[in-house]
């Protein structure tokens, strides 16, 4: 009886999880919302970021400051990113970035995998992309999912989950301001 009811639980959790993640928003939902959300704007000129990265029992692991710059030539932009970790760690990641009509763009860095896509609408930002991450001596592939909340013209939350396999195994949390 003890394992028809832990099999019971676990369908009953895997059938909530998945009515979770398909009742996610997509972008359009924010259309209506303000102050308006414009890329290009937002990411150009000097930007500081700083934020915290949680496992997937959302225990801190790590606290991170991004200094990043951002050039535009039209609609192609590149974005540095110096990343400096609590415990010493640096890295860099330079986005190459390509704004379309339709709020949309892509983007690519020497540490994603194939293209990021993103569309904003309202307020908000959204992009998803694969990255391979350093990890014990080695990389892991993962996934980004990518939400930008613009709260004022200098300043955005940014929330990222990190996903193995279809679970998320962490999350990035970085407040950005324009500096």
């Amino acid at each position: 009886m003890n394992i028809l009811n832990t099999l019971k639980a676990a369908v009953m959790t895997v059938s909530a999880l998945l009515l979770i993640s398909c009742s996610a928003p997509n972008v359009e939902h924010y259309k209506n919302t303000s102050p308006n959300f414009d890329f290009k704007t937002f990411f150009s000129g000097n930007l500081k970021a700083y934020g915290v990265v949680q496992d997937f029992k959302g225990e801190l692991t790590r606290k991170l400051v991004v200094d990043m710059n951002a050039t535009w030539d039209g609609n192609q932009g590149v974005i540095e990113e110096d990343f400096v970790y609590d415990d010493g760690e640096t890295q860099k990641r330079i986005w190459k970035i390509t704004l379309n009509e339709d709020n949309s763009l892509t983007g690519s860095a020497a540490d994603v995998i194939g293209t990021a896509k993103g569309k904003s609408d309202g307020s908000v930002f959204h992009w998803n992309y694969d990255v391979e991450l350093p990890y014990d001596g080695s990389t892991l592939e993962v996934n980004f999912d990518d939400w930008m909340y613009l709260v004022t013209q200098s300043r955005l939350i940014n929330r990222t989950s990190i996903v193995k396999f279809g679970v998320e195994v962490g999350e990035v949390t970085l407040v950005i301001e324009k500096i």
